[in-house]
């Protein structure tokens, strides 16, 4: 993962040196371990703040939506297939972006390291391909690398980047085999009350921040229904009714649009497992049209077309 930063700083300096794009969007060291934060690098003698490792799991491609400018973006799997959706949706256009891919090997979990931790704080983080060692005061513990991934990164299938323009390494092995729709299949499997019992209890710790939504690359409306006033279409209070409104109703807005990028569950400050909406969707989409999304850029997503013969067996 390590060897990327050196990459990504070399194509960044050639690229603003060379005047090809006004900014490079990546990452750099956050101010806590476990945490790097996006960076729009606008000169070259900046590049060297530039990093990549199991620490950058924000998706960039929410920094693409309206811009004016050429940029150069660093893209893992996720993020580029987030950024076939903006093109698509007319978002920003192929030729405004210079797709830096990044092949892929998961994001660390950082809410699974803590817990782990029990209180005891990490000041620093050593990774390798197979652990991630975290020390702190008086402690060293070492983590087989893929207990610690986000839930999503377990079971992704698309760890090389589907669009770019420059590979900044050699493609990595896709997981095979992999059941991206177990905890899905179960849920459906449960009674009508069983169901509505679980998503109760699933959202119930939710404090309405909109961390999800905000974090989320498709989630670019310029006013989001939660804040409309005329009409008013969810109250501002804790109300459940108001947390199932926007939790159902968001999820819908993603129905052939969500990648599975795992930034709504990586914001939640209340470990809220949001992806349980999402990913029954994709599954829908996925065996009624045969549809994934973000994968190629040419293939229009299927809501957002009609075919006579269009499966309809979702109509009562």
């Amino acid at each position: 993962m390590h060897a990327y930063t050196e990459k990504i700083r070399e194509a960044a300096r050639r690229l603003l040196a060379e005047k090809k794009v006004d900014g490079v969007i990546g990452f750099r060291r956050g101010t806590l371990p476990l945490m790097n934060e996006p960076v729009f690098v606008r000169h070259a003698d900046q590049v060297d703040q530039l990093v990549w490792d199991g620490n950058c799991g924000v998706n960039l491609a929410n920094y693409l939506t309206k811009r004016k400018d050429r940029v150069a973006v660093v893209a893992k799997g996720c993020d580029s297939r987030n950024i076939v959706v903006h093109i698509q949706e007319n978002q920003i256009a192929r030729d405004q972006l210079y797709i830096l891919g990044i092949p892929c090997k998961g994001m660390l979990n950082r809410r699974a390291i803590l817990k782990a931790l029990d209180g005891r704080e990490p000041l620093q983080v050593e990774e390798t391909e197979a652990d991630v060692t975290v020390s702190g005061d008086g402690f060293e513990q070492v983590f087989p690398r893929k207990d610690v991934l986000q839930d999503n990164c377990k079971i992704c299938i698309h760890r090389n980047p589907v669009i770019y323009d420059e590979l900044l390494g050699d493609p990595v092995e896709e997981q095979k085999d992999v059941d991206r729709y177990e905890d899905v299949r179960r849920i459906e499997a449960m009674t009508v009350e069983e169901r509505w019992t679980y998503f109760e209890e699933l959202i119930a710790p939710c404090i309405r921040c909109y961390a999800c939504r905000n974090a989320c690359p498709q989630c670019y409306c310029p006013t989001c229904f939660v804040d409309e006033s005329r009409p008013q279409w969810v109250g501002k209070s804790l109300d459940p009714t108001d947390t199932r409104t926007f939790h159902f109703l968001r999820a819908y807005h993603m129905a052939g649009r969500c990648t599975d990028c795992g930034a709504c569950e990586r914001a939640c400050p209340m470990d809220i497992k949001v992806r349980q909406f999402t990913k029954k969707l994709e599954k829908d989409v996925k065996e009624l049209f045969g549809y994934e999304v973000g994968v190629m850029l040419e293939e229009r997503p299927p809501l957002d077309t009609y075919r006579p013969d269009d499966p309809q067996d979702f109509i009562r």
